[in-house]
């Protein structure tokens, strides 16, 4: 019998790298299309522009960081998408581009590659638009405006998204149904819950990502929206809150990102406490209306003792020694 000596890990999965990011890119397509139909092609555009943006940036710092080809792994591709969903439809094309180089390659490819990361790149990216080019970052189209295709969009008029409403704070104008099925000005991936929901079904049911984190992550929102709603209708206010911004897609798709989010069941649950507690904290208190980026990215810096303190206790070792 030959004994094969290798090093740790020693149980490993067949699910590769590349499969799992596309599923995330298939579960993202819905979003995509719903976008394209409300914000027409411009929103394709900024897409494929932030997406190319992405895989460059990923080839160069394989080239030069990684010394191998990187690309294939889909982790950029998947970055790039991730952040063309939470961009206006109005934004300059060369926005998306540099939104997406930052986040491949300070926030991605300085930490050394995939999954060593300590914050998720397309919340980074998106976070470093917002504090250079915020004005660009909170114009947003109404659904069916007619954007230009190529040239400046300066021109649009900017519409309300219901989480402006609700800053003054009043409910909404458009309809709970219409903020569901995505009827609504916002970015151009966020704004339709229901295709959302069934992109996150599907990366559930692929055992691409847990519920425990969407589930902790929008219960807290909705039970802390409920309890300090604002108005004389409480489950109206938490329904908007969540239907509104990009929680729903936060939820599903940026805080269950593998590399930033824990790794244990109970700091899941307690990693998406604190995201949905910090969303509604931002939203509350903060000087723009949506705060899930900047939640996400807190958490992600916590994840390191989430997991330090969730970890299951190891049988037969003593505390403090050895076995």
């Amino acid at each position: 019998m030959n004994l094969t000596v290798t090093s740790s890990p020693h149980i490993r999965s067949k699910i590769r790298t590349d499969r799992v990011m596309l599923d995330v890119m298939i579960a993202l397509v819905p979003a995509l299309i719903v976008g394209v139909l409300n914000f027409g092609m411009r929103a394709l555009l900024v897409t494929l522009v932030s997406t190319l943006a992405a895989l460059i940036s990923e080839w160069i710092c394989g080239m030069l960081i990684y010394h191998r080809n990187t690309v294939m792994d889909g982790s950029a591709a998947v970055t790039g998408l991730l952040l063309a969903m939470t961009l206006p439809a109005t934004v300059p094309y060369w926005m998306a581009a540099v939104g997406s180089a930052f986040a491949v390659i300070v926030v991605k490819g300085l930490c050394g590659g995939l999954g060593r990361n300590i914050f998720n790149p397309a919340l980074a990216g998106r976070a470093f638009l917002m504090l250079f080019w915020p004005s660009w970052m909170v114009r947003y189209a109404a659904p069916g405006a007619e954007l230009p295709l190529f040239g400046s969009a300066v021109d649009v008029v900017s519409s309300a998204t219901p989480l402006h409403h609700m800053q003054m704070p009043a409910l909404p104008e458009e309809s709970l149904l219409d903020a569901f099925l995505g009827k609504t000005g916002g970015t151009i991936g966020e704004v339709c819950t229901l295709v959302l929901l069934i992109g996150g079904a599907y990366l559930i049911y692929r055992g691409v990502i847990s519920f425990r984190i969407p589930a902790a992550y929008l219960g807290t929102v909705a039970v802390l929206s409920l309890i300090f709603a604002k108005g004389e209708d409480p489950v109206a206010w938490m329904l908007y809150s969540l239907l509104g911004g990009g929680v729903v897609l936060g939820a599903l798709f940026m805080a269950t990102d593998y590399a930033t989010s824990p790794v244990t069941p109970k700091g899941q649950i307690i990693y998406g406490i604190g995201c949905g507690a910090l969303t509604v904290l931002f939203r509350y208190f903060g000087l723009f209306p949506e705060g899930v980026t900047y939640a996400i990215l807190l958490m992600n810096a916590c994840v390191w003792a989430v997991d330090m303190y969730t970890a299951p206790k190891r049988f037969g070792v003593k505390k403090g020694g050895t076995a």
